[in-house]
């Protein structure tokens, strides 16, 4: 798995696609949970009441295996897959595009449809504020008040978080590091003995 992805912080502005008189609203949210896809989808359907399709795509995790398309009523594979081909395009997980269609009297026909809801989705990509998200994995550090030093320069030289310490006599800070290197890190560490590092609890 990829230690890192590109995912979005906040959710897009409405974004307007028109084709032969219909028109496509297009939506993009950070999505922490498949659970929440309803959630985000409600407020839209009363946003536009006029829309018969509320068609979308998600995909969750730095993989490729979590990920959901829906037509919502339109042709097979006419609506869900072209917008998670833009999400795909872009390289992007934790995320939600939902794009909502008003009919507008002229049938646009599975070409068609393919075409506008690939566009409005690309479109409300490329409004989005992409940013890069890295999989962490703690690493807890024990350690005597004298390694003090040693244990903050280890942390400043390669960057790592902290999530949480407790500096008394015996100290323990525990670091977010990234997540393939987890068990190297630690190997790392307990070579500078009398400094130990373990998976937390």
């Amino acid at each position: 798995m990829a230690d890192s992805y590109k995912t979005i912080i906040t959710p897009t502005d409405e974004i307007l696609y028109k084709d032969r008189g219909s028109k496509f609203y297009g939506y993009a949210f950070p999505l922490k949970s498949d659970q929440d896809v309803s959630s985000l989808i409600a407020p839209l359907r009363n946003r536009h009441p006029k829309a018969g399709h509320h068609c979308y795509a998600w995909k969750l995790g730095a993989d490729d295996h979590n990920y959901r398309a829906n037509d919502d009523g339109e042709p097979s594979h006419s609506a869900g897959d072209p917008i998670l081909g833009q999400i795909n395009s872009y390289e992007l997980s934790d995320i939600l595009v939902v794009v909502s269609r008003i009919f507008g009297g002229t049938k646009l026909g599975v070409g068609g449809l393919i075409s506008a809801y690939r566009e409005t989705a690309k479109l409300t990509l490329e409004n989005a504020v992409i940013k890069w998200r890295t999989i962490t994995a703690p690493v807890l550090i024990n350690f005597e008040y004298p390694q003090m030093s040693q244990v903050m320069r280890f942390i400043d030289e390669h960057n790592y978080r902290m999530e949480h310490q407790e500096l008394t006599t015996t100290c323990s800070i525990t670091i977010a590091v990234p997540a393939s290197i987890q068990e190297k890190v630690i190997e790392d560490i307990n070579k500078m003995y009398p400094i130990t590092a373990i998976i937390p609890d």
